[in-house]
């Protein structure tokens, strides 16, 4: 029973941290970056923030939809530490690197579980 609990504790930190990267990337990227421009608007950072939020969101989706894939989960950490990485590269965007890192953690976490 601990185990469960365990399991759906994650799982929520999971969805929540996912859900909150996904509401940073987007809102730092068509707000901050846009409007800042220079580099914060060079393709390959703002591509990479618009595909980290929408593989947050879906992340998210699929944990709400009750289906744990691991590789999604996987897949999810790799682009949210890529992403926190570029974002610290570009600077001024702490918010964004702080979500992106706490995502990949939490994501890691599911990947790695057994079901």
């Amino acid at each position: 029973m601990n185990q469960t609990i365990y399991a759906n504790d994650t799982v929520q930190a999971c969805i929540a941290a996912c859900s909150n990267c996904h509401q940073v990337c987007l809102q730092m990227g068509m707000n901050h970056c846009l409007e800042t421009g220079g580099k914060h608007v060079e393709p390959s950072h703002f591509r990479l923030m618009m595909c980290c939020a929408e593989l947050c969101q879906t992340s998210a989706n699929f944990l709400l939809s009750g289906f744990h894939q691991n590789a999604l989960c996987g897949i999810c950490a790799d682009i949210c530490e890529a992403c926190a990485t570029d974002c610290e590269r570009i600077g001024g965007m702490e918010e964004c690197v702080k979500a992106c890192r706490k995502c990949a953690e939490t994501c890691r976490q599911m990947a790695n579980m057994q079901h």
